[in-house]
């Protein structure tokens, strides 16, 4: 595995943007006919690739922190890209910073240019916990022809202020998307009994079922707002994510 830490300068934002992208390993010495295989570096095929989300007061380095995401990253052979997104719910303000625009135009633009990363939508995910998690709902379904799935952990989905203009109900978002398309991606939804966002969660789910949504809802019991539950997720959502890449007929690589 490799994971690079980047400095970019966003030409939407107009500053720079700290972004972490993990590459699994490439290949593994295999003994073949008595022989060991020399291994190597050179990418055969794209890699599939989770953009991931961070919540209130984190940054790109966050998931890497407090989660084994590099380690599931590496068993199931896909790329994560975590940028920091400051606590702006990944929308554009107005007058202020386009992370809307930064996340579905010149993110991926960047990633696939510069990493050997897929540009297919039905290899491309995203999914994030808590105010990251209303930002994969956003980005996602506001693009429902770039991704082919969404992940959301203790999505902080309730409307609220956000200390510079309304923020956006995810609902709209849906509805809209849904008059532009008859397909809009999986989305894996999950929060904790315990968590004061639980009740919001659950209605929005109902919402997802009325629209006809393809929602995977997990309600865990015994969990709050909290790592354990967010690196227990994004486990399961990785194993749960339609693959049609050539590295998942391989299973999971054991390290």
């Amino acid at each position: 595995m490799a994971r690079f830490e980047c400095n970019v300068i966003s030409y939407v934002l107009q500053r720079t943007v700290d972004i972490t992208v993990i590459i699994p390993t490439v290949t593994i010495p295999e003994t073949m006919a008595g022989k060991e295989k020399r291994p190597s570096h050179i990418v055969k095929e794209a890699y599939p690739v989770l953009y991931l989300l961070h919540g209130m007061g984190n940054n790109h380095a966050t998931w890497c922190g407090y989660s084994n995401i590099e380690l599931y990253a590496e068993e199931r052979r896909i790329a994560v890209v975590m940028i920091s997104g400051e606590n702006k719910y990944y929308r554009c303000i107005p007058d202020g910073d386009d992370y809307a625009r930064f996340i579905d135009e010149e993110l991926p633009e960047f990633i696939t240019s510069m990493f050997p990363v897929s540009k297919l939508p039905e290899q491309t995910y995203i999914a994030g916990l808590s105010m990251g998690g209303a930002g994969a709902l956003m980005r996602g379904f506001a693009n429902p022809d770039k991704y082919a799935a969404i992940g959301a952990f203790s999505a902080a989905i309730q409307v609220m202020d956000g200390g510079d203009g309304r923020l956006p109900d995810p609902r709209d978002t849906i509805i809209q998307a849904g008059r532009k398309t008859e397909k809009l991606p999986s989305l894996y939804l999950a929060c904790g009994h315990e968590d004061s966002l639980y009740e919001e969660n659950c209605a929005f789910t109902e919402f997802l079922q009325t629209e006809k949504v393809d929602v995977k809802w997990v309600s865990a019991a015994g969990y709050g707002h909290e790592w354990r539950f967010w690196d227990q997720q994004v486990e399961k959502f990785l194993d749960w994510i339609p693959r049609t890449d050539c590295y998942a007929a391989q299973g999971r690589r054991k390290v």
